[in-house]
């Protein structure tokens, strides 16, 4: 107990120095927080994709498109359960900053294979009725205010003109990583219109999404449908929706890289900030513990004094620092949402953070704690402060 009582008097002993250690600290954890939760972000999608949905694209790039009459020959593949379409719009609302996922789908079909989107019954009979009908994540109708019935004009990009929607349903998601920023219009709006004004246009989807029965047989599915297609116009590439989303994280793997070496900086820094604080103590209370040591005190004492500070030191800062994250993540929700949909912090970061803190305490504190606990008694004492 004294030992503990000496450590909050410690503690404040310099107030002002312990006060900007903890916000140094503070700031260090929250950048490792955000920055962790950055890269987990990168994989969101991977991490949420299923492992029975396959997604056929063009062998050359995601930017060439399939005719849709690959379904026929798709659908009949052996041990395919279900088959859908999708095709990337590439709208514009408002203002060309205004980014957000647009895909025109099969209405009858598409949303089956996706149970993790959750969409009241009669939203979604509406959106089965109406060709101009579109459905949008709660997260992407609470970014621009978006309520049911709404209607929304949107400025073709890919396809020229003027778009006019109607919202007709808002899903949510079923997992908290469940992507809550798209937008679903219907893919015979899109094909209907193309037909009339660039029929060469017509009929071509952007990707398949095929659902199967045996994930274990997904290589084999994937070989089997590509097969289907070799030496055509247009040739497939066939892959889980896991390996679909993870070749997006792949265009950007330096990026994630760099986040990943920032985030190791970040405890280096933490690490510098604190032990140049314990070493400042400790060089300052030499003759203190000296003259300790005089009165009884064993170096277990010395130890529990200076580990003691470092950890309390680090503690509040790691703790403080894992506040500050939420406000900073709501802010980074709100203004880059459209490139980040899932944002989210992660149990195991907070963890990481606190954990990370406390080692650093632990180990900035080794050297002065070793030093005074060396120093004789004699030496110690001939230092006057």
């Amino acid at each position: 107990m004294k030992v503990l009582k000496l450590v909050s008097k410690n503690t404040t002993r310099h107030l002002l120095r312990t006060l900007l250690t903890i916000l140094g600290l503070a700031i260090a954890v929250m950048a490792f927080a955000i920055i962790r939760t950055s890269v987990d972000a990168w994989y969101a999608g991977a991490e949420a994709s299923s492992p029975n949905r396959l997604v056929v694209t063009n062998n050359i790039s995601l930017v060439f498109t399939l005719p849709l009459a690959y379904r026929e020959k798709i659908a009949k593949v052996d041990g395919v359960t279900g088959l859908s379409w999708a095709h990337w719009f590439g709208g514009t609302y408002v203002d060309p900053k205004n980014f957000f996922a647009q895909f025109a789908v099969d209405h009858n079909t598409y949303l089956d294979l996706y149970p993790e989107y959750l969409i009241p019954p009669q939203q979604l009979a509406t959106f089965l009725s109406e060709r101009n009908a579109v459905i949008v994540g709660r997260q992407l109708a609470d970014r621009f205010g978006w309520s049911l019935g709404d209607p929304i004009t949107l400025t073709g990009t890919i396809y020229p003109g003027q778009w006019e929607f109607v919202i007709r349903g808002i899903y949510t998601g079923a997992e908290e990583t469940t992507d809550e920023s798209q937008w679903f219009m219907r893919f015979d709006y899109l094909d209907e219109r193309m037909r009339a004004e660039m029929p060469p246009r017509a009929g071509q989807v952007g990707s398949f999404i095929v659902q199967i029965a045996d994930p274990s047989r997904a290589a084999q599915m994937s070989a089997t449908i590509d097969s289907l297609f070799v030496n055509s116009l247009a040739e497939t590439k066939t892959q889980t929706e896991e390996s679909f989303q993870l070749s997006f994280v792949a265009m950007a793997s330096s990026i994630v890289t760099g986040l990943r070496i920032v985030s190791i900086m970040v405890i280096g820094i933490i690490l510098l900030v604190l032990a140049n604080t314990m070493a400042m103590t400790a060089r300052e209370r030499v003759s203190e513990y000296a003259l300790m040591k005089t009165l009884g005190f064993r170096p277990i004492h010395i130890l529990g004094l200076i580990f003691g500070e470092s950890l309390f030191i680090a503690g509040v800062g790691g703790v403080l620092g894992i506040g500050l994250a939420f406000p900073v993540k709501w802010l980074l929700e709100t203004n880059v949402g459209g490139f980040f949909p899932v944002f989210t912090i992660e149990a195991i970061t907070l963890m990481l953070g606190i954990v990370a803190s406390l080692a650093v305490g632990l180990v900035a504190a080794v050297f002065p704690a070793l030093k005074a606990v060396k120093t004789p008694i004699v030496d110690g004492l001939r230092i006057i402060e």
